[in-house]
C-alpha cells in the first residue's frame, strides 16, 4: 500500500467479537513497520488459544505502535453493529501516538469510511501483516476481558465460549436470562419465552422518521 499511495504510516485493522452474544466489539489497529514478522504470525483464528497467547506477548514488543477500541453491548444495540464497528475502530485510530496516512482493514466492507484513506483487504489477517498482528491482539485481549468478566458469571462459562454461542452459554440464558454483557437486541433472544420481554427494539432512523409522521426523505 505504500508504494501504491505514497502513505507512509499505514495501520491494519482487525475486530473481534462481531457474533458474540456477549461482551463489546472490540477493534485492533496496529502500525507495524517493513520489520520480519515473528514466526508463525497469521489469522489469529488458524492459531492455537497457546500460539496465539505466545505471539500476543511477542507482538507487543515487535509492533511499532497498537490501540485497542471496544464499542460496548449498549451502544451495540443503540447503533446497530455497522456503526459500533465504526465507533470502536476510530477509538483505536485515535488512541495510537500518531495518526495513519493509509489504513487496510480486513474484509470487504468498509466500515470506517472518511475521513479515513481505507483499502480492504479479503483474508487480510492471512496477506498483510500488520492485520494480523491487529488480529491476534484483539482476540487474545478480548478473550482476556471476557474471562474477567465471567468471574460474576460462572454459568456462562464467558472465559471458554467468549461471549459466542455455546451449548453452556445457550442453557444459562434459558435459566437465568440476559447478563448486563448480552446484546438484548439480538434474535437469539426471541426463543428465550421467559426474557424475551428484555428484548430491546432498535429504532432506526427511518422508523423513528414513521413515528414522528416523516415520510422517510420523500418530498411529495
Amino acid at each position: 500500500m505504500r508504494a501504491t499511495t505514497g502513505a507512509k504510516i499505514v495501520a491494519g485493522i482487525d475486530e473481534v467479537g462481531r457474533g458474540a452474544w456477549a461482551g463489546p466489539v472490540s477493534v485492533c489497529a496496529a502500525i507495524t513497520g517493513l520489520r520480519r514478522p515473528p514466526d508463525g504470525l497469521t489469522d489469529s483464528k488458524l492459531l492455537t488459544p497457546k500460539r496465539r497467547t505466545e505471539l500476543c506477548d511477542v507482538l507487543g514488543e515487535w509492533v511499532t505502535s497498537y490501540a485497542l477500541g471496544h464499542s460496548s453491548p449498549e451502544e451495540i444495540d443503540e447503533l446497530g453493529m455497522t456503526a459500533a464497528l465504526r465507533l470502536a475502530a476510530v477509538r483505536a485510530l485515535e488512541a495510537l501516538p500518531v495518526r495513519p496516512d493509509a489504513i487496510i482493514l480486513d474484509g470487504k466492507h468498509n466500515y470506517l469510511g472518511a475521513p479515513w484513506r481505507v483499502r480492504t483487504v479479503i483474508k487480510g489477517d492471512q496477506s498483510c501483516i500488520a492485520v494480523a498482528a491487529a488480529s491476534v491482539i484483539a482476540k487474545v485481549r478480548r478473550d482476556a476481558m471476557m474471562a474477567e468478566l465471567g468471574l460474576a458469571y460462572a454459568d456462562f462459562d464467558f472465559a471458554a465460549n467468549a461471549g459466542y454461542p455455546s451449548p453452556t452459554h445457550r442453557i444459562a440464558l434459558e435459566e437465568y436470562g440476559p447478563t448486563p454483557h448480552h446484546r438484548v437486541s439480538w434474535s437469539y433472544m426471541d426463543a428465550l419465552p421467559r426474557w424475551r420481554h428484555l428484548k430491546k427494539v432498535r429504532i432506526t432512523p427511518e422508523a423513528a422518521a414513521l413515528q414522528a409522521g416523516g415520510q422517510l426523505g420523500f418530498d411529495f
